[in-house]
């Protein structure tokens, strides 16, 4: 009976198969255990129960079998299915990648349609699928990051990770600005994660001190086709670690990976620390020179500050002092012959060396701060006006190669006032430390104290010679500039040249130098030299004395009574007497020049300022 019944079965089939399309016909979907009566060859219905499709029909996809009589006559054309209808932002995504210019569709990656599981965010499946097709990438099963994967690690970077699942760019010109940025911003995603990075035990300050690098600067002020990226260095694949022979960061392989960028890079210049950072442990000689210039830093600018708070109190008290005076019918001005006539203080060739000490500094200043404060909003502004952080580059090296003329000219004027004027009594060492001189002498310290006796009341103010310590301070810091920014910025200029004989952490060290000194020197000129020169009470809104070259008569007796008493009594001081003072139109370009260049000045303090105050500064 058992054996009729199976005989039987067949027929049933086929029977329910003719009766069914009476109830499609009737608006009743087709069952799905009626398509596998056919199709269970292909198509497993535990497997397919069981899958990600399991609680759809068959007709859910393929859409045109509405009518299973003519399905089965073949009179209805089955289309390739389409995943859109139920994917919509997968199929979006998929749309805007580079499969899809490729002809490959969502079936060449899911073959497994009627058994597709949920992959639960399973990296390994994602790694399988992509080097079935990607053969070449296939070697980052041997990285560091494929090996972790295969082991289970969730947090180890695969293939979507860096590419995305469906929405698969296409990595195009390989130094276009897009794909310079992907070889290094897909690597911060997870870099940055400090959690992610510690739990896996894993060097957690890689993205922070690239961002502290000229690479990494140049990177976030939006220029990463200008600088080497992560990827760069470390590859795209094939990322290994230092000690392992193969690793492209290995120090066997360091000199070949940064010809790539430097060709003429030699051993010594591979020793640069790409990572490297103020670790008193890890890099000493970074620590130290970091605490030096923050020492130098501090300190210099702790002393300067409060002299120039003391000073504008005490100038304020002496501005009111005089206008008692001038009220009561006392002011010295009354007891002077010919106040106002002008005398010259400075020549030609001083205004014009001072000129470009103005032109060179602002467009340092201008160029170098942006990429020191490079995560700050107005740093990105600056490198845009400036059409680029090549084009700023540029600038900041034609300035730099003007301070090298300034620098060339006072070494000149130092050599003519030693060694040529004739007007000088004295051999080179009495006019070196003599009163025409700026080099600084014992007399200065007598100044310095007779002006803090002054700030604080308890002495006259004292009068000086040809020049004042504060003078002389700016005159000795042009030196000691040119042989720290000027000389640590020859070595990041010409990083290849200095690298034949300076070992690599050497540019490192430069770099902090450059960075640090660049800071004192700006902070330093926009607000103590500014305010010496042109913020003092008694200055203010400016002193032109450097524009051109004058200064009034009576001024002079005030500031100097030392100078004009000794020129005096040598019988020389009519010879200073200006003939002919300066044009008014000269005047008027050169103090709209010189205004512009105060208000320049300070408004890269306040930058500053708001800079230190939201975290930058590195």
């Amino acid at each position: 009976m058992l054996k009729k019944l199976i005989t039987l079965i067949p027929a049933l089939a086929a029977l329910a198969c003719f009766a069914l399309p009476v109830h499609a016909e009737q608006g009743m979907a087709i069952d799905p255990a009626t398509c596998l009566g056919c199709h269970s060859a292909k198509v497993s219905a535990a497997a397919y129960a069981a899958s990600v499709h399991g609680k759809n029909a068959c007709t859910s996809c393929h859409v045109e079998i509405v009518d299973l009589a003519k399905h089965m006559k073949g009179e209805t054309k089955v289309h390739k299915v389409r995943c859109e209808r139920c994917h919509k932002r997968e199929n979006a995504e998929h749309y805007n990648s580079v499969h899809v210019q490729k002809g490959v569709m969502c079936a060449d990656c899911h073959t497994d349609i009627h058994i597709h599981r949920y992959w639960k965010k399973d990296k390994r499946i994602a790694v399988a699928k992509c080097v079935q097709c990607h053969d070449k990438e296939s070697v980052y099963r041997s990285s560091v990051h494929g090996k972790a994967v295969a082991a289970g690690n969730q947090d180890s970077a695969a293939c979507n990770d860096c590419h995305n699942l469906h929405e698969i760019k296409a990595i195009g010109d390989g130094k276009s600005k897009e794909v310079r940025e992907f070889h290094t911003k897909v690597c911060m995603k997870c870099h940055s994660d400090k959690e992610m990075m510690q739990r896996n035990n894993v060097f957690n300050v890689a993205v922070k001190t690239y961002m502290e690098s000229y690479h990494g600067k140049n990177y976030r002020l939006g220029f990463p086709e200008k600088v080497a990226g992560c990827a760069d260095c470390h590859t795209a694949h094939m990322v290994l670690p230092k000690n392992d022979p193969a690793s492209s960061v290995n120090p066997q392989n360091m000199v070949k990976m940064c010809a790539k960028c430097h060709p003429k890079a030699t051993p010594l210049f591979a020793k640069f620390y790409a990572h490297g950072e103020a670790d008193r442990d890890k890099y000493p000689l970074l620590y130290w020179t970091l605490m030096a210039m923050t020492g130098l830093l501090v300190s210099t600018f702790v002393v300067f500050w409060i002299h120039s708070l003391l000073w504008m109190f005490r100038g304020f008290v002496e501005n009111r002092e005089k206008l008692a005076a001038m009220h009561a019918g006392h002011h010295h001005e009354a007891h002077v012959d010919e106040p106002h006539k002008q005398y010259r203080r400075f020549l030609k060739r001083h205004v014009f060396l001072h000129l470009l000490v103005i032109i060179s500094f602002l467009g340092l200043s201008l160029t170098g701060l942006p990429l020191k404060f490079s995560n700050q909003a107005w740093a990105k502004v600056f490198m845009e006006f400036f059409g680029g952080s090549a084009n700023a580059g540029f600038i900041h090296r034609c300035c730099a190669g003007i301070t090298f003329v300034y620098f060339s000219g006072a070494l000149l004027l130092s050599f003519h006032f030693l060694f040529v004027r004739k007007d000088l009594p004295g051999n080179f060492l009495q006019r070196m430390f003599g009163p025409d001189s700026l080099m600084p002498t014992f007399r200065d310290i007598k100044d310095v104290t007779g002006m803090v006796r002054w700030f604080l009341f308890r002495g006259p103010k004292p009068t000086f010679d040809r020049w004042t310590y504060w003078e002389k301070f700016d005159f000795i810091a042009v030196f000691w500039g040119m042989f720290a920014i000027g000389g640590s910025g020859l070595m990041l200029w010409f990083p290849e040249f200095f690298g034949m004989f300076l070992p690599g952490w050497a540019f490192n060290i430069a770099t902090i130098v450059h960075s640090d000194e660049a800071l004192l020197a700006t902070g330093f000129i926009f607000t103590v030299h500014f305010f010496n020169t042109h913020g003092r009470p008694e200055k203010f809104p400016m002193d032109f004395v450097i524009f051109n070259g004058q200064i009034a008569k009576e001024e002079l007796l005030e500031e100097r009574g030392d100078q004009w008493k000794r020129y005096q009594e040598m019988g020389i001081m009519e010879k200073y007497a200006c003939k002919k003072t300066s044009g008014v139109m000269y005047d008027f370009f050169v103090k709209a020049f010189g205004f512009c260049a105060v208000i320049t000045g300070l408004t890269l303090v306040v930058l500053m300022i708001f800079a230190f105050m939201h975290g930058g500064g590195h």
